[in-house]
């Protein structure tokens, strides 16, 4: 689908082009970024950056802030954290992480900042986070008994 566009586009002619660039080329730049967080999951790559991840999708550094902040409504740092988080909370959820391994394996480069960010996501602490997910399992175990 969107891949046969991008081919097609490609094989526009120059003075035809200009119609079609704007509006399609964001969209098929907007499903190179979710195919690269959600298929190939790059967030977990603590060293990606714009330049690195606009490499990726080959796009300039500009083009790919303007698509992250025209179709995700926040800029490249949030979009990241927002994946490593949620796959942070997956991690919890299947109990196949501790907390002291949890912020490298989803990607952060810090400690500090997986705490930070995880809070500002979720709206508490990992710890009370995993708490919650532990009374939650407990409760549905008592109830299915």
């Amino acid at each position: 689908s969107f891949l046969f566009f991008y081919f097609l586009m490609r094989r526009l002619p120059p003075s035809l082009t200009p119609l079609y660039s704007s509006a399609a080329s964001d969209v098929y730049k907007r499903q190179c970024i979710l195919y690269n967080l959600e298929i190939k999951q790059v967030f977990l790559d603590s060293e990606l950056s714009l330049k690195k991840f606009s490499v990726m999708i080959d796009t300039n550094q500009t083009y790919l802030s303007n698509v992250v902040n025209k179709y995700f409504n926040c800029n490249l740092k949030e979009l990241l954290n927002t994946y490593r988080v949620e796959y942070a909370k997956e991690l919890l959820h299947a109990g196949k992480c501790s907390l002291e391994e949890l912020p490298q394996r989803c990607g952060f480069a810090s400690r500090s900042a997986f705490y930070a960010s995880f809070s500002k996501i979720v709206g508490m602490s990992p710890l009370r986070f995993l708490a919650r997910e532990q009374n939650n399992s407990l409760l549905e175990s008592m109830i299915y008994v």
